[in-house]
This record gives structure tokens, C-alpha cells and sequence, in this order.
């Protein structure tokens, strides 16, 4: 298959998913990214009658804007073991689809640039693979240098992951949601979840844009948008947006042919002949209501790592944690939803010509490095960068899975088959203690995961 550098997917990319909707369903999933999509997937497969409601467009948001990565490498050790399950996901994914994914088995590289990082990818590998079998290895700094021949980077050694992959985001995930309507899933973009229909105290039905589907059984899986809808109808998280810059290069010779995490950028190969290039440590916040709320809950993240947070003091209008976005409407309301149906954030330009030129420095060879396109997409994290996947004790029915901190387009595939058996009330197959929801209210210390 062909894959070319593309616009994206936006607001308008014509609509491909306008299925009808029926009055009702065993399960309806909000939310067309990768997570909703594989939970659509899994449920289908279990024999459930199930209807997938995006608001705009099917990976319109995070699912195609994210960097491609398929790692198992520097994973929080209570997603490694899902990470891995979704790794063997992967390796048969495209079959299962019927259309090439872009996934290919090129590895990961983490570049250590002094001897205190190294440190921490040793114990990275000790505290994870190690146990869990995982083919991660040390490298010496001469093996990195064969391996990737950057110019200037004075590597003191690294951590290297040969199992672990790539693939193109926005490509993978409109195919697999094609896949799962030919599963008998019925998908239908331009159709906001306007409101969850609660009857004797659970959940009886969802409330759309075009009218009700009677159900018992819901999977909100919304990315930037979930705390929004949640908070509707009496229920926190402390879960805010951050927004990425990435940037895809126009076709250039090989470099390397995986993912590569260097000092001071990152950058993978596409199936397109160019990269994909992003910035290593830095993340922008959007400063709104819920970033003042839940300021105490990050306190140990910004502690942590403050140098990678920049602060942008208005989130635009229409955003989530807009201060203009209303917290509170009815179900024949328009909602915050329909107003705004694709989050299209700008790129930071000024980022964008950083990672480039010091790609373009990294391999001399190359040339001028031009940028074909460069994009922004806004991640949906939470305090400690780990997801909240659970059953909402306040909302009976109703099975949340969110806050996936960049790491969702990798791990979907597996955490798709849990939230699948969890609906369905089937064994996750995984301690899912750590993505419980009520850690943000149980006065547990929360554990911050891998800054990498």
C-alpha cells in the first residue's frame, strides 16, 4: 500500500461512518479514537449489539495526530503487561482488518546522554522487562553509534527495544473502524452523545444529537473530552489537555527505520519515505477552570519534571477547559460537543523549527530537511500519566476509559479487549488496581509513571 502525507483528519474530512441509528443496543461507546474503536471491536466479537457515536470524525482527534509509536519500552509496569498483550495484538491486527496499518517491527531506541540517564533506563529494565521477558537490552555507546550514526550526539549508552514498532496513525485507526462495522458494529460520526439517560438509579439509554439508543451498558471513551461530559452529570476526574506539536517531513534516504528517542528530539520513520518528528520534553498546558481545579492533584508531576510544562494562559474558546465552555446543559441542549467537533489545535511553529533543525544537525547527510506538514493534537492526561479504566460506581452501567496520556494509540488494541471483557463481565485478564478511578478519591499517594 501506498501512504502519502496527508492533511489530516479534520472537521472536513467528508463523513465515512453514517450508519443509521438504531433505537436500541446492548452497548453504546462514545468516542471514535483508537480506544472506543478496539472496545467496538472486542464487544462485537463477544456478541454484543453495539453502536460506536463520534461527534466529529472517526480518529479526528489524538488517534491520528499522535507520534505512531508502538512501544513496550519505558511503559508504566502495570501497562507493560498490557502494553505486551497489545503488542502480539498488533502482529495480526492488519489481517484481522484487511488493510495494511502501516505496522512494522523496527524497534525503539532510547539515546542516554549522560550517565544519569542510563541509570534510569537500567532500572527501567531491571524493575520491567527483566521480569516480564521483554527483549529490552542495554546498548554500549559504540553499539548506538552503529546502530543510529547520529552526528554530535555524545551517547553514553541506551535502551533498546526490538519488538516494539511503528505504524500510521492516520491510517490504522479509520481502517480498523471500517473493520468493525463490517463486524455488525454501527458507526456513525456526526452524532454527539448529547447525555447518559439514567432510570432507577443506572443507565437506560444515551441521549444524541439524533435521538435516544435505549441501552444498559455505555463506554465512555471521549480523550480530552470525557471530564466534560462526566462532570455533567456529577462526576470528577482530574483530567486536563495538553496540547503536542508533531511534524512529518517530506520523503528522505533512511536513516534508521524505527523510533529513536535522542537527547533532545525524537523521531520515527514513516511508510511515506519522510519522519515524523517531535519535540523530547515538552508539553504545553491550556490554562482553563479544570487547571486551576485540579492544580494540587499535578502538583508532583510539575515537581517532577517541571522544565518539559509550558503554560498557555487561555485555552481557545470552545476547548474543553475553555473558561467560555458551559459545565452544565440538558439533553436537548446543543452541547459543547456539536460546537466544537474536531479539536484542530495549531502547531508551536517555533518548536516545530527546533526538532527540525536539529534533526537535519543529527544527519548532516541529509541535507535541507523540509517539512511537509506540521500538525497538534491535544492529549487527554491525567495526574500521574496513567489511565483511568473502571466501572463509575456513581453511574451503574457505565465503564470509563480515559486519560490514556499519549499512550493510547499503542496499547489500544489490548486495552480495547479488557474494557471489552469488562463490560461484558469477563476477567481483564490484568491487575487493573493501578487505572482504578477511585485513587483520585480514596486518599491514596498517587505513583507517578516513567517520565519517558
Amino acid at each position: 500500500m501506498a501512504f502519502t502525507v496527508r492533511a489530516g483528519i479534520t472537521a472536513e474530512t467528508p463523513v465515512q461512518f453514517a450508519d443509521p441509528l438504531p433505537a436500541q443496543a446492548d452497548v453504546v461507546v462514545i468516542g471514535g479514537g483508537v480506544i472506543g474503536v478496539m472496545t467496538a471491536w472486542y464487544l462485537a466479537e463477544r456478541g454484543e449489539k453495539v453502536v460506536l457515536c463520534e461527534k466529529g470524525r472517526i480518529a479526528g482527534e489524538q488517534s491520528s495526530r499522535n507520534w505512531g509509536w508502538v512501544r513496550q519500552q519505558g511503559r508504566d509496569h502495570a501497562e507493560l503487561p498490557i502494553m505486551m498483550e497489545a503488542s502480539r495484538i498488533w502482529g495480526g491486527l492488519a489481517e484481522a482488518a484487511g488493510e495494511d496499518l502501516g505496522f512494522r517491527r523496527e524497534g525503539v531506541l532510547y539515546i542516554a546522554g549522560d550517565a544519569k540517564k542510563l541509570a534510569y533506563y537500567e532500572d527501567w529494565r531491571d524493575r520491567n522487562a527483566v521480569p516480564h521477558q521483554l527483549d529490552t537490552r542495554l546498548l554500549t555507546p559504540a553499539e548506538v553509534s552503529a546502530m543510529v550514526p547520529m552526528a554530535g550526539t555524545a551517547a553514553v549508552g541506551g535502551l533498546w527495544t526490538a519488538s516494539d514498532g511503528r505504524a500510521e496513525p492516520w491510517v490504522a485507526v479509520p481502517a480498523l473502524a471500517r473493520a468493525v462495522r463490517r463486524r455488525g458494529v454501527a458507526v456513525v460520526e456526526n452524532c454527539a452523545v448529547r447525555a447518559l439517560d439514567i432510570a432507577a438509579g443506572r443507565i437506560a439509554g444515551v441521549v444524541t444529537e439524533q435521538g435516544r439508543i435505549a441501552c444498559d451498558r455505555v463506554v465512555l471513551a471521549g480523550g480530552a473530552w470525557s471530564s466534560l461530559f462526566l462532570r455533567n452529570h456529577g462526576v470528577m476526574i482530574p483530567q486536563l489537555s495538553v496540547r503536542s506539536t508533531v511534524a512529518a517531513t517530506e520523503p528522505l534516504p533512511e536513516v534508521f527505520g524505527g523510533n529513536v528517542y535522542a537527547a533532545d528530539h525524537a523521531f520515527r520513520r514513516r511508510e511515506d519515505g519522510g519522519y515524523t518528528l517531535a519535540p523530547r520534553g515538552f508539553h504545553e498546558v491550556l490554562i482553563g477552570p479544570d487547571a486551576f481545579r485540579h492544580f494540587r492533584s499535578y502538583l508532583p508531576a510539575l515537581f517532577d519534571d517541571f522544565a518539559s510544562n509550558h503554560f498557555v494562559w487561555k485555552a481557545p474558546d470552545g476547548y474543553p477547559d475553555a473558561w467560555s465552555t458551559p459545565r452544565r446543559w440538558k439533553p436537548d441542549d446543543l452541547t459543547p460537543f456539536e460546537r466544537m467537533r474536531v479539536l484542530d489545535p495549531k502547531p508551536n511553529q517555533r518548536i516545530v523549527e527546533q526538532f527540525r533543525s536539529r534533526f537535519q544537525r543529527a544527519f548532516p547527510q541529509l541535507g535541507t530537511v523540509r517539512i511537509a506538514r506540521a500538525w497538534a493534537g491535544m492529549i487527554d492526561a491525567m495526574p500521574d500519566a496513567v489511565p483511568v479504566v473502571d466501572h463509575i460506581p456513581a453511574l451503574p452501567g457505565l465503564t470509563l476509559a480515559t486519560g490514556m496520556s499519549g499512550h493510547g494509540f499503542g496499547i489500544g488494541p489490548a486495552m480495547g479487549r479488557i474494557i471489552a471483557d469488562m463490560v461484558t463481565g469477563r476477567p481483564a485478564g490484568h491487575d487493573m488496581t493501578r487505572f482504578r478511578w477511585s485513587r483520585f478519591t480514596d486518599g491514596s499517594k498517587l505513583e507517578l509513571g516513567p517520565g519517558v
